[in-house]
């Protein structure tokens, strides 16, 4: 990840996903989850796991973007809105969501 300055804008959520860890349709959900980064816009995506005990989410994603605008233009994007319907609603059992900008 870059560091965050300026207009850019960090998108992070952490989640737990309805299936077993390793199982085939929590694999095909990550796979999915990272083909977001295909989108225009998304300059970075890196899907990762918690090695911690200190709380109950045990994945997580963050993406990266120039500014609130590309951020917008991803959260409406037609490939965005199906892997949420499609995917997101069915699969993640729990989950929270934080998007940041540079203090300064």
């Amino acid at each position: 990840m870059t560091i965050l300055s300026g207009p850019r804008v960090r998108h992070s959520v952490v989640f737990t996903l309805r299936h077993e860890e390793g199982s085939p349709e929590a694999e095909a959900f990550l796979a999915a989850l990272a083909a977001l980064g295909d989108i225009d816009g998304v300059e970075e995506l890196e899907v990762v796991r918690e090695v911690s005990p200190k709380n109950d989410y045990r994945l997580g994603v963050a993406m990266e973007f120039a500014d609130r605008a590309a951020y917008e233009a991803y959260n409406g994007h037609p490939d965005h809105v199906a892997f949420v319907r499609d995917r997101w609603d069915a699969d993640v059992a729990d989950f929270m969501e934080i998007d940041f900008e540079a203090l300064g």
